[in-house]
């Protein structure tokens, strides 16, 4: 997709439109679109501020303009003081950032980007990721971001295309596709760690709409009522989904046991048997005492409920979500 848009590809059908404007068969240096690489694609031979002067001086723009707008660039990505430093002496980090400052000298509309924190650590990838959504707020033009990392997505996307075998499964929102995911695939996408999946059984009781599962009975809210009842949803076997910090311990609920206990600061992850499946558990410590975490070790006996505002109710056979 990322390659139609730019112009390295030709669609087999279909337009692309830019500004209203088709664009069909416009090569790539026409359109006023740019590209940062994965693996930077910089020249080792120029020093950094050649390397962003590069598509300048192919257009013959005075050295002066030019030397106006490399130096708004080095200031953009900070940094300034690197333009004759050697691309080889620089950290991947900082040879991204060129990489970037080269893709926006020319004042682009729309920048693509292919997955071009990749070859980045953990620590520069979440600084990288700041940097990134600064420079495109500063800028105000679109983003047009590929990643496979979906913390990533959710943290710079204002929206977010979730695509599967070249089919899109949901668009919307970071918080739309949290909260609602379309399918399986999304909500088992969405999300750290991963939502939990139950088979499960969705009941009326009393005209309203619960879900069975595990030995317990929970009603769901106003408003998914609300949307079960404006698709006809008829009671059936279902998926049932609930995300790990949506779950609670609790003296009476579905049974587990304790594998494995995570302590990660203010939360306490629990890796739990329960139904014969495995399910992660994501407990705030905060209104816990230091043996009460303590004694969440493997082995231990647990029970766990949720609310029915939490629950994600979707079809067993086509993985839809039922209140969409």
């Amino acid at each position: 997709t990322l390659r139609i848009i730019g112009g390295f590809l030709e669609p087999d059908s279909g337009d692309v439109m830019f500004d209203g404007q088709r664009i069909n068969g416009v090569p790539p240096y026409k359109r006023n679109i740019n590209t940062v690489f994965q693996r930077y694609a910089l020249f080792p031979h120029l020093n950094v501020y050649d390397n962003i002067a590069f598509g300048l001086r192919i257009k013959k723009m005075p050295e002066k303009a030019i030397s106006k707008r490399v130096a708004e660039m080095l200031k953009l990505v900070n940094l300034v003081g690197y333009e004759k430093r050697s691309i080889t002496r620089l950290s991947g980090g900082q040879q991204q950032r060129v990489a970037i400052a080269r893709a926006l000298v020319n004042h682009p509309k729309v920048l693509l980007l292919d997955e071009p924190l990749g070859a980045l650590d953990l620590k520069l990838r979440k600084e990288m990721q700041i940097e990134l959504k600064r420079i495109q707020e500063q800028l105000e033009i679109t983003f047009i971001y590929v990643t496979h990392d979906q913390t990533e997505a959710m943290t710079l996307g204002d929206r977010i295309v979730i695509m599967k075998d070249g089919f899109i499964q949901q668009i919307g929102t970071p918080q739309e596709v949290f909260n609602h995911p379309y399918n399986l695939f999304v909500a088992g996408f969405i999300g750290t760690p991963q939502m939990n999946l139950f088979d499960a059984k969705l009941v009326k009781v009393n005209g309203k709409y619960a879900v069975q599962v595990g030995g317990i009975t929970v009603e769901l809210s106003e408003e998914k009522q609300a949307k079960l009842v404006k698709n006809n949803v008829a009671e059936q076997d279902i998926v049932l989904g609930v995300r790990p910090e949506h779950i609670e311990l609790a003296k009476e609920g579905i049974d587990a046991k304790v594998d494995v206990s995570e302590m990660m600061g203010s939360t306490v992850h629990l890796h739990v048997t329960a139904m014969g499946r495995d399910v992660v558990l994501v407990v705030s410590t905060m209104n816990m005492t230091g043996a009460e975490v303590a004694a969440l070790t493997a082995g231990t006996s647990v029970k766990f409920t949720f609310g029915g505002h939490v629950c994600h109710v979707f079809n067993k056979e086509t993985g839809i979500n039922l209140e969409a």
